[in-house]
């Protein structure tokens, strides 16, 4: 009965929401109507895919806190279970003891000044706190492996399109295919075998820069392979296009041809795939964390599942959520400086 009351709520609640939003659009474009047509038309989509993406981080914070309470067990069960006066006390204390919904206005009312509230199983910190020893940690190995992946997965991809069907292009593209079938946690686990038999490289953890090595090269792998091959694919189609022809037949060097003309609209639909997965890269990996024991945020979310941690569980999830939307926003901005034939519609 009280799913039915809450779920009516929300979705009157979202309704709302996104009335006030079409209302905010509309006064919006009154207010633009004396700037250019190119004006309105880019502060509309950006304030467009501002609102919606708060209401997207609504809905996925709605969604995770009411599906973490209908898991069996919750943050205070153990294998040998707490006194009941315990357990009681400490639902107390964390609010737990309240009707479902006062929890999650209370929870939702912390959020809007930026409280993520305190982490249950691990008493002495805020969910704040740890995010921010933990994103550090994470980001690390993801901006390495992001610019491991850009600069040579788009030259390797380049290279194999220009040597099409040669030496060189069938072992890129055995490579980049092993590359795609080989899970990272396999990449993971045979560097940690061969680092128990060299000394100079550390079994574990960030403690010097060689340490980087396993973990970034772990994270990489999918997504080096596959852009390489996209990268490839791009370029070939680009190349068979008239105006590649043209600039050939009008006398311009090859260097010319391939990397004012063909390179730049080849890379396209190597952007649309770079912006989530740089989102996807940044925000770790759960599987090589544990393996290199790195104390990011993917290691605290799989912990945190396990342990029924609600307020770290959602606080991950948001900010996955959040560094995703933007990613996906600087995509389609990078999509007009690319390509000027792209323009920001209605």
């Amino acid at each position: 009965m009280w799913q039915k009351k809450y779920g009516k709520l929300c979705l009157l609640v979202y309704n709302v929401i996104i009335s006030k939003c079409r209302l905010f659009l509309i006064i919006i474009e009154m207010s633009t109507r004396n700037t250019t047509e190119r004006g309105i038309f880019m502060n509309r989509y950006f304030l467009k895919k501002v609102l919606f993406s708060l209401l997207t981080l609504l809905i996925v914070v709605t969604l995770v806190f009411f599906m973490l309470r209908k898991i069996p067990g919750g943050p205070f069960s153990r294998e040998k279970p707490l006194p009941e006066a315990t357990r009681e006390r400490l639902e107390e204390a964390y609010g737990l003891n309240e009707p479902l919904f006062k929890q999650y206005l209370i929870y939702m009312g912390n959020l809007v000044t930026g409280d993520l509230g305190p982490s249950f199983r691990k008493p002495a910190y805020s969910v704040n706190e740890l995010l921010a020893t933990g994103i550090p940690q994470t980001a690390k190995i993801g901006g390495l492996a992001v610019v491991f992946i850009v600069t040579l997965g788009i030259p390797l991809g380049v290279i194999s399109a220009l040597k099409s069907n040669s030496t060189i292009d069938y072992g890129v593209m055995i490579i980049a295919t092993v590359g795609i079938t080989v899970p990272s946690f396999v990449i993971g686990s045979l560097f940690i075998l061969l680092a128990q038999n060299v000394d100079w490289i550390p079994v574990g953890g960030l403690s010097t820069p060689i340490s980087y090595v396993g973990p970034v090269v772990a994270l990489s792998g999918y997504s080096l392979a596959f852009v390489t091959r996209l990268t490839r694919s791009s370029m070939l189609e680009v190349l068979r296009q008239d105006y590649v022809r043209t600039a050939r037949a009008n006398g311009l060097s090859e260097f010319k041809v391939i990397f004012k003309h063909a390179l730049k609209n080849s890379l396209i639909p190597v952007v649309t795939y770079v912006g989530p997965m740089i989102a996807a890269v940044m925000t770790g990996s759960f599987v090589v964390e544990r393996i290199f024991v790195i104390n990011g945020i993917g290691k605290y979310f799989t912990e945190s599942i396990g342990a029924r941690d609600y307020t770290l569980v959602i606080g991950v999830t948001l900010f996955y959520a959040i560094f995703y939307i933007f990613m996906v926003l600087l995509v389609d901005i990078a999509y007009s400086y690319i390509d000027p034939r792209i323009r920001l519609s209605k």
